[in-house]
């Protein structure tokens, strides 16, 4: 079990810088690598999914939101925007775990590997976050709650914190890539929450062996939440310091490698 908790602190390690550098994909590695680990520890294979989601939801609640402190620190969250889309956040993510529990473990692997795919053609060949006006009013109105149900509900059934919508959705309005990076990183707190407290509740009796609330492995959960927060504000010094276009194609083909690895290991 130590080896396992080695594992799970690395891999938030790993999560946390990623989701302050890059604002997208951290919950995707994470998804992957617990997907393979689990089972190792125990963990039905026909739940391995379903208990990689939750426990990636679950620690996403603690790394984004040590995300977003050190992008608040720096002025980077536009906290009018992030109040417009959690109530459609919160709506989304609890849809979404709900959709996901009814779907089968195998067919789920074909999902995230699938948004593995779209994530890495989106950072090799999206526009450069270069733009945005840093002065620019902080958007908001119903439009973007609205765009909260879909991005919660999507996040929820691919395990991420949503940056991979909402920092695109973002510097399309016009706002800094780097304040889009923060303010999405603020909105994966309430998807992480949601979507987590979905996982638990929508889980059938029984779901995990031990350890576990609904699909919510704990020590995993725990584990990567505790490293994630250390590391989440190394991330945010990178993004703040870096212009990350090589960075990007770079982690590109890593997230084809970890889409590929999903459906080679189903």
């Amino acid at each position: 079990m130590i080896t396992a908790w080695l594992m799970f602190l690395a891999l938030g390690a790993v999560a946390g810088i990623l989701a302050g550098l890059l604002g997208v994909g951290g919950g995707l590695v994470l998804v992957a690598a617990l997907a393979w680990l689990l089972p190792l520890l125990g963990i039905p294979q026909e739940a391995a999914m379903h208990a990689a989601l939750a426990s990636s939801l679950a620690s996403i609640v603690l790394t984004a939101a040590a995300s977003a402190r050190a992008h608040a620190r720096r002025g980077s969250v536009l906290w009018p925007t992030v109040a417009w889309m959690v109530p459609g956040l919160l709506v989304g993510g609890w849809l979404g775990s709900g959709v996901a529990v009814r779907i089968d473990d195998e067919v789920l692997r074909w999902i995230v590997a699938g948004y593995c795919f779209l994530a890495a053609a989106q950072l090799m060949f999206g526009r450069s976050r270069g733009g945005g006006d840093a002065a620019a009013p902080a958007p908001r109105g119903l439009p973007y709650a609205a765009a909260g149900v879909g991005i919660g509900a999507v996040s929820a059934v691919v395990g991420i914190g949503g940056g991979s919508m909402t920092v695109p959705l973002l510097v399309w309005r016009g706002v800094a890539p780097v304040r889009a990076v923060g303010t999405s990183s603020a909105c994966g707190v309430a998807i992480g929450l949601s979507s987590a407290v979905g996982y638990a509740l929508h889980a059938p009796a029984g779901a995990l062996p031990q350890h576990a609330i609904g699909y919510v492995y704990l020590p995993a959960a725990v584990g990567v939440a505790l490293a994630s927060v250390l590391a989440a504000p190394y991330g945010t010094r990178l993004a703040h310091c870096l212009h990350g276009d090589t960075l990007k194609r770079v982690f590109a083909a890593f997230l084809v490698t970890v889409g590929a690895s999903l459906l080679l290991g189903g």
